[in-house]
């Protein structure tokens, strides 16, 4: 049965997302602010399928610790879900950081290349974090909120990565605060794997933490063993006794 409702929503992806991609060209011509909005009526679409079709639930603990300013969102990521999931249903626009090459990949590159993002040339070397920098602090000016990974990619439940530096150096730079996130979404949807699971996914919005005061280094601590310790509380089955 899990095979066949990750078939038909693999099907709902592909036949949704070109006529979808399709209007983005359409409505290019109009305001950032309104491409944003009926842009992310995908990634909704896409969240809503995975919930109706795969049984895939989801809730969301701490909306309170969102605050109602500047800030730096850096989440847990274990999954292609919670890239749906954010720019769908965060009360702001949310900025991904991400390789400018993938503007280039049909259909959902040119989605993404309207969003007006954070948008970096690898190729740049060190000169990539300063791209970073640069356009993270115009799109927080426009009220938006820059959203990293800190681990860079999707780890598996129970696992850890480095975290990177990038999201703290960004917070120090602007004096932005951080808002911590952690999440369990590789226990319904995998990396790289066909078969999602149904279940319940749980977001954690963790407090606000200030940059202003801090290094870059205690900065990223503080996050990490945040999303850590919550990443325990959220499935201490993952990782055995202390």
């Amino acid at each position: 049965m899990a095979f066949l409702r990750s078939l038909v929503y693999l099907l709902f992806l592909s036949i949704t997302v070109i006529p979808y991609a399709l209007a983005c060209l359409l409505w290019a011509p109009l305001p950032q602010h309104w491409r944003y909005r009926l842009t992310v009526g995908w990634p909704r679409l896409a969240v809503w399928g995975a919930r109706v079709i795969c049984g895939i639930r989801w809730r969301v603990q701490g909306w309170e610790n969102l605050p109602d300013g500047p800030a730096i969102l850096l989440s847990k990521h274990q999954s292609a879900w919670e890239t749906l999931f954010f720019p769908a249903h965060m009360p702001r626009e949310v900025c991904f950081v991400y390789k400018r090459s993938l503007h280039w990949v049909p259909c959902f590159g040119w989605g993404l290349a309207l969003l007006r993002m954070i948008a970096i040339d690898r190729s740049k070397g060190r000169d990539a974090f300063e791209q970073v920098v640069r356009q993270g602090r115009l799109r927080l000016d426009e009220g938006r909120w820059p959203l990293l990974f800190p681990e860079g990619t999707r780890v598996a439940p129970g696992k850890t990565s480095r975290f990177k530096m990038g999201g703290a150096l960004l917070a120090s730079r602007t004096g932005a605060p951080v808002v911590p996130i952690a999440l369990n979404a590789g226990e319904c949807w995998r990396r790289n794997a066909f078969i999602k699971r149904p279940g319940l996914i749980t977001v954690s919005i963790g407090p606000a933490i200030e940059s202003q005061g801090k290094t870059p280094e205690e900065l990223n601590r503080q996050v990490q063993e945040w999303i850590e310790g919550e990443m325990r509380r959220l499935n201490p089955e993952r990782y055995g006794k202390e």
